[in-house]
């Protein structure tokens, strides 16, 4: 029989919350090879607080890395029920996007040192394709999305972005290739074509 776990306490939580984000940043500033004692010194905790919610890098890196599958989950469902709700799915899939493009570039550290300190980064994107799957669906049926659009689509948009690259910059990336996802720029697509 195994020991049910006891829940965190709540300076804990607080402690795990401010390892897994100096981890992020640590990462992304240093690269892979960035030294435990910097990512606990960065988040204000002792190298021992750290190894005990973290035995290792990779299961620490694992752990940023499930915390971002489940962010993006949570969001693409929370707009998903807006989009039910009545509001644009047109609007509620590009705010979508946005903040998935934003916390993939604050990811993109992590998920490019997986690899090379032997992580799987096994990321589980079942929850929020299904739910950017229905909010596409809805936003078809509503005339304001294009309908050729699919999920691997919206994936593949996010993996182009210029993660790498200040907000600034993604932001203005954004503006450039979200209004392809249109119905409206479709349209547009198929004259062009027509005209030839």
């Amino acid at each position: 029989m195994t020991t049910p776990q006891r829940p965190m306490r709540a300076d804990a939580i607080r402690n795990h919350a401010k390892i897994l984000d100096a981890a992020r940043t640590e990462i992304a500033t240093h690269g892979p090879e960035v030294g435990m004692e910097i990512i606990a010194t960065s988040a204000g905790v002792a190298v021992g607080t750290l190894y005990r919610h973290f035995p290792t890098k990779v299961d620490l890196v694992a752990a940023v890395l499930a915390e971002y599958a489940e962010y993006v989950a949570l969001e693409a469902e929370a707009a998903l029920e807006r989009a039910q709700a009545g509001a644009s799915p047109l609007t509620v899939v590009v705010d979508f996007l946005r903040e998935a493009i934003r916390v993939s570039a604050m990811n993109s550290g992590a998920k490019s040192a997986a690899p090379a300190i032997g992580v799987t980064a096994n990321i589980d994107e079942t929850r929020a394709a299904a739910a950017l799957s229905e909010m596409i669906r809805l936003g078809i049926d509503a005339g304001q999305i294009r309908e050729d659009l699919r999920v691997e689509d919206v994936y593949t948009l996010i993996s182009a972005a210029p993660l790498d690259q200040p907000e600034p910059v993604r932001a203005r990336w954004a503006d450039l290739f979200l209004p392809c996802l249109t119905a409206d720029a479709a349209r547009i697509e198929l004259e062009e074509i027509a005209r030839r």
